[in-house]
């Protein structure tokens, strides 16, 4: 049974650091890709950023390019965003996700974290 637990959210202050983990379990986590989605209240969820089920980094929306770094500790089965230089405007749920192949960097989406709230105030 794939798990998905995300910690790290919090309540910060415009231009603070976060880093967000996302520990897994029931699957080889080496071997899928994930990514991270979030969710503003009264917006539709996004992908924020998304890595390889290599580890190398696939994707960052266009509003995190330059301040979030994805990242997979295959020895822990951890996913982490780092997030600097916070803008309001990144508040909401951030939530990780796992594909539902392995080796498959562009399968659906399987199985999701409950998420995590990031509120960054101004």
């Amino acid at each position: 049974q794939v798990q998905l637990i995300e910690s790290g959210g919090g309540l910060v202050h415009t231009g603070d650091s976060l880093r967000l983990s996302c520990a897994a379990s029931g699957f080889t986590f080496s071997n899928y890709a994930m990514g991270w989605f979030r969710q503003a209240p009264a917006k539709d969820r996004e992908l924020v950023a998304a890595t390889r089920w290599t580890g190398v980094s696939l994707f960052y929306a266009d509003s995190v390019k330059g301040r979030f770094t994805i990242s997979k500790d295959n020895e822990k089965s951890i996913l982490y965003l780092q997030m600097d230089s916070l803008k309001s405007e990144d508040t909401a749920v951030y939530s990780c996700a796992v594909r539902d192949s392995p080796y498959h960097d562009y399968a659906p989406v399987d199985s999701w974290g409950q998420g995590t709230q990031v509120t960054v105030s101004s």
